[in-house]
């Protein structure tokens, strides 16, 4: 149904000193702290886990040389979801309209709602990272203790004790990211990069992070994770992380937590001959998801 003058009657006489509600700043893209950005050509994107070799086998004198085999594991796809939104305004409403140019002005609004979706889609990778209704290539969680290791075994990206963010739960977790290894269980060079938190735990973090003495003690010991250089970025602090104790700690995986485009924000104008009414339209492709689960750590709180 178009917007018409009975949704603006007071914009039709003389009397308004302001207009308020449409106007506030919004803070930065949050999801492109998280996300890595590709572009996509297809309907869905795959990316397939790849397994190099084990350790070398000793070889006794005369004896031939052991072989052994990689291969390919599971798969991550990408669908893309389509997200639209429109709305349309009659010719009388424009006109009767002593204070404001309403088009231009629903125009922002759209784009802004088009902004606020594409936020809700990328928290929700983290807001559902710890549900079993919610897997990836690899049939599990993205936080998960039972990751499937293709040499066999389980793996684990989940703090061994679920705790809230502290000193103590953080160093744990930087010791089992130090710890990684591959899907044939070899140690990799795993280094954490940055914290991901609600904003109900942004001060915790600075002081964690920032503190050069431990915090919260009445020791003098130094701050261990701010002295080995460790999470020198500012923790991602995302707005509609809806867990208020769980907490993240992405790592430097490559192909981890992935955003792809496949069509960008597009936004298109007609007018209706019959009814006059100006129509508005805003529509994206894209899709969130992960492939390596290295890619983030986490405990959802005590």
């Amino acid at each position: 149904m178009a917007m018409n003058r009975s949704q603006f009657w007071k914009d039709l006489e003389d009397g308004i000193n302001a207009h308020f509600g449409m106007a506030y700043s919004d803070r930065p893209d949050e999801w492109k702290q998280i996300f890595s950005v590709e572009n996509s050509q297809r309907a869905f994107e795959e990316d397939v886990l790849e397994v190099g070799l084990g350790v070398a086998q000793v070889k006794p004198e005369g004896s031939a040389v052991s072989e052994d085999a990689g291969g390919q594991g599971w798969t991550a796809r990408y669908t893309h979801i389509t997200t639209a939104l429109a709305f349309s305004i009659t010719e009388e409403a424009v006109e009767d309209n002593r204070y404001q140019q309403l088009a231009p002005k629903y125009a922002k609004a759209l784009a802004r709602s088009m902004k606020m979706t594409k936020e809700i889609y990328g928290a929700s990778v983290l807001n559902n990272g710890f549900s079993s209704s919610f897997v990836g290539g690899d049939g599990v969680a993205l936080l998960s203790a039972s990751h499937p290791l293709w040499v066999g075994g389980t793996a684990s990206n989940l703090l061994g004790t679920p705790a809230d963010l502290s000193e103590t739960s953080l160093e744990d977790i930087m010791v089992q990211i130090r710890k990684a290894t591959d899907d044939r269980g070899l140690p990799i060079a795993l280094n954490a990069t940055k914290l991901v938190l609600p904003p109900d735990l942004m001060f915790t973090a600075t002081r964690l992070l920032r503190s050069s003495a431990r915090p919260g003690t009445a020791d003098n010991d130094i701050n261990a994770i701010k002295a080995m250089g460790m999470l020198n970025s500012d923790p991602a602090i995302v707005t509609r992380l809806t867990d208020t104790d769980a907490w993240f700690v992405l790592t430097d995986a490559p192909d981890g937590l992935k955003h792809f485009v496949r069509k960008p924000l597009s936004k298109g104008m007609e007018t209706q001959f019959d009814t006059g009414n100006a129509r508005y339209k805003a529509r994206e492709r894209y899709s969130f998801g992960w492939t390596d689960w290295r890619a983030v750590y986490g405990s959802a709180g005590a």
